[in-house]
């Protein structure tokens, strides 16, 4: 367990810090082919926002042109005119606005869809080791913060960056236009911008990674303590969970407060930067009026642009923050969606409407941790119809060897064939759609009950999921729930008994009418009562049917065909219950562990003692 928690600490080590460059044209490639089938919007966007820009520039130009030619020469009626085209562009540029900020978001949002989409189907045909390796928050993080973050590039990053370029373009354009010498003296303080500018970038990416990567164990602590918080109350490990918690929101927040200390130096300093370009513009300008090479209306004309123009650097500086956001959440999706699963479905995978065999385990070996075997040789054939009965001490690999019939895990030696078929040979689907499963620890979706019985699949009708509930005793305490099969589960089963929880499970099976069932430890959670109801229900349910039935408790698996024991990944003894218990080996040392017989009972032969 120890190793296995180090491992998954080791992968979100090397998973969630950022080490790729700011731009990447591989990751952008990748991000513009969900763009492509919304490419109007793109285009649309991209050019509202250029004509917007060009809006804006024709504002301190017209200024210009009121000033000299209508207000210095007390022009009143071109003033009007002047006036009025200045309000046109005005509201012309609001509604191009309008217009581009409607496109840009529809565009993301859609964009966002395709892409949440496309991680979510693919999470869900990943093999079990990677969700064995990989924390629920960690996941949560790349559908939820990582994604956000490539929806503000395509709706404030991209688009918003054309305007910005083609805004200063304009500005550049127009004042070496008017008075280039007068332009050259503003543009001396641009070296000092641009060292402001690549300073702040080097250092907001560092801080931006680790922001990343501590939102990330964030979000994995939370979901694994808000998971078990029964366990952490029960043990009194709040206060030690708060003082785990209060360092990993520390170390975030100390990442935040980084980028804030950059931004509180940067935005100030292109202020100051801005300041000193206006001295020298109003201070170059009174003397260039006195020589009369420049006019008052281009004076005031270039104090309006050289205001404009530190707004989009200041902007595109902002813009670097959010694609550096977005790369680095692009890196770690991309890198999710090209991890590829490691148990797929063949070409042309082995399909079959019914089963013709049972299982075999034909010398399997299993580690989920290299040289650490699981399973250890196991050779066990349980033909068609028969029921089955795994024993042993926890950790003997019970469950282990019923995950592999169901192909949650491929073997590293031998083989497990279901029908005469190797698994891996098998469609996956079609595989599973002959199986059905009861866990110990019973997992219900938030839904109603009918839904959690039939999980979804419409073509099941009530009267055959009120049928399941009644083979297994779970339809009386149903119908005196408030809306009986519609009353609505709340999350994870919260407002349901454990024995409860069990018999819809076992419901949930039976509705799905398997070829082969597994039991693993169905009825450990359930009481005396409900116990006796069940084994009832399962003596009929059983019949016809390839069942392996994982027991602690010897009691409920008296009546199989086989009981097969298991110690240390290997196969110890197989026969009947009677059989076992008489040859006096682990199964009968286990029965007298579990009855807890006193010596004095235990020189009588248990083989014609009551079982119960």
């Amino acid at each position: 367990m120890a190793a296995g928690g180090k491992q998954r600490r080791t992968s979100v080590i090397e998973e969630d810090v950022v080490q790729g460059k700011i731009y990447d044209r591989h990751l952008f490639r990748r991000l513009m082919r969900f763009a492509r089938p919304y490419w109007p919007w793109l285009v649309f966007g991209v050019v509202a926002i250029i004509v917007a820009s060009a809006l804006d520039v024709l504002g301190p130009y017209l200024t210009r042109l009121a000033v000299d030619r209508y207000i210095l020469p007390g022009n009143i009626p071109g003033l009007v005119t002047i006036i009025l085209i200045y309000l046109g562009v005005i509201l012309s540029s609001f509604a191009i606005r309008y217009a581009q900020v409607f496109a840009t978001q529809y565009l993301g949002q859609k964009i966002i869809y395709d892409l949440r989409m496309a991680v979510f189907n693919h999470l869900q045909k990943m093999d079990q080791r990677y969700f064995d390796r990989n924390p629920v928050g960690r996941l949560m993080t790349r559908l939820t913060s990582d994604i956000e973050a490539l929806n503000q590039m395509f709706t404030q990053g991209i688009v918003m960056i054309f305007g910005d370029i083609f805004l200063i373009t304009g500005i550049v354009t127009i004042m070496v236009t008017l008075n280039l010498p007068l332009a050259l003296w503003t543009f001396s303080v641009l070296p000092l911008l641009l060292v402001a500018s690549f300073v702040f970038r080097k250092k907001v990416r560092v801080a931006y990674g680790k922001i990343r990567y501590h939102l990330a164990q964030i979000n994995a602590f939370l979901q694994e303590r808000i998971s078990g918080m029964a366990i952490v109350q029960l043990f009194n490990r709040q206060q030690s969970d708060f003082e785990q918690f209060k360092k990993l929101n520390w170390d975030y927040t100390r990442a935040f407060i980084r980028t804030i200390f950059y931004y509180a130096l940067f935005y100030p300093a292109v202020e100051i930067i801005s300041a000193t370009a206006l001295a020298i513009i109003i201070f170059r300008s009174g003397l260039m009026i006195s020589a009369e090479t420049v006019t008052l209306g281009t004076v005031i004309s270039f104090i309006q642009y050289v205001r404009m123009f530190f707004r989009p650097i200041s902007d595109l500086s902002e813009k670097y923050n959010v694609l550096q956001s977005a790369f680095a959440s692009s890196e770690r999706i991309f890198k999710l969606l090209d991890t590829q699963p490691s148990i797929v479905s063949p070409e042309a995978g082995y399909r079959t409407l019914t089963l013709k065999s049972g299982v075999s385990f034909q010398n399997v070996w299993f580690a989920y941790n290299e040289d650490e075997w699981v399973l250890k040789g196991i050779e066990l054939d349980i033909p068609l119809g028969k029921r089955y009965a795994l024993v042993g001490h926890t950790g003997s690999g019970k469950s282990t060897l019923v995950k592999l019939i169901g192909r949650f895990y491929d073997v590293q030696q031998g083989a497990v064939t279901v029908d005469g078929v190797d698994v891996r040979q098998w469609d996956l689907a079609d595989l599973r759609w002959h199986m059905a499963i009861v866990l110990q620890d019973v997992f219900l979706f938030s839904g109603t009950i009918l839904d959690n019985i039939r999980l979804g699949r419409t073509d099941i009708p009530e009267d055959r999921v009120i049928e399941a509930a009644r083979r297994v005793n779970a339809h009386t305490f149903i119908e005196q729930l408030p809306g009986g099969y519609r009353a609505e589960i709340k999350e994870r089963g919260a407002n349901l008994s454990t024995g409860q929880k069990q018999l819809i499970s076992l419901a949930r099976a039976i509705v799905m009418d398997p070829d082969i069932l597994i039991l693993d430890e169905a009825t450990a959670n359930v009481d005396s009562e409900s116990e006796v109801l069940i084994q009832q229900a399962l003596h009929e349910v059983l019949k016809n049917r390839t069942a392996i039935v994982i027991a602690h408790r010897l009691s409920t698996i008296q009546h199989m065909d086989t009981i097969v024991v298991l110690h240390k990944g290997r196969i110890r003894e197989m026969g009947t219950h009677q059989e076992l218990l008489a040859n006096r080996g682990l199964y009968y040392k286990l029965y007298l562990l579990q009855y807890q017989q006193r010596p004095t009972e235990r020189s009588k032969s248990p083989v014609n003692t009551p079982f119960r």
